[in-house]
């Protein structure tokens, strides 16, 4: 069942690059931009993450807490973050459960190849925990400007 505006986002607990437990519900009364993206240092993934980095002090003066989330591991993340200079947390999904309760991993087609993985989505949160918006055409270049429009 897919996701929807105005729905409660799942709440989840898992790691991020520091082995901390990231628990989604201990951010209510942050805004969240939760950001699913495929895997650490490919090229459309660090192009998307670096914009959110460039674009961070916008997003946190709108009130915003980014978290990336991919299938890789928390080593992965940690070497993304230096390499990349990313001021925010990436929560490791290994057995794609939390992409699972979100409905981003599934069928895909790249360069002509169908494939089953994680569908590059993200999920605007609001202070309540509800879903304000779902970004599933993701401009990489562009992506912080998608989310502070």
């Amino acid at each position: 069942m897919a996701l929807e505006v105005g729905q409660m986002a799942p709440d989840f607990e898992a790691t991020n690059e520091k082995d901390e437990l990231i628990k989604l519900s201990s951010y209510r009364g942050k805004k969240v931009v939760l950001y699913f993206y495929p895997k650490d240092n490919t090229p459309t993934c660090t192009t998307q993450s670096c914009n959110l980095r460039d674009n961070h002090e916008a997003l946190l003066k709108a009130g915003y807490v980014v978290l990336g989330i991919s299938s890789d591991s928390e080593k992965s993340h940690r070497n993304f973050i230096k390499k990349q200079a990313l001021p925010f947390s990436l929560i490791s999904d290994p057995e794609q459960k939390v992409q699972k309760a979100y409905g981003v991993w599934g069928e895909k087609t790249t360069f002509g190849k169908t494939y089953i993985g994680t569908i590059r989505t993200t999920f605007v949160i609001d202070e309540s925990g509800k879903i304000t918006e779902i970004i599933d055409k993701v401009d990489s270049k562009n992506h912080s400007a998608q989310i502070l429009k």
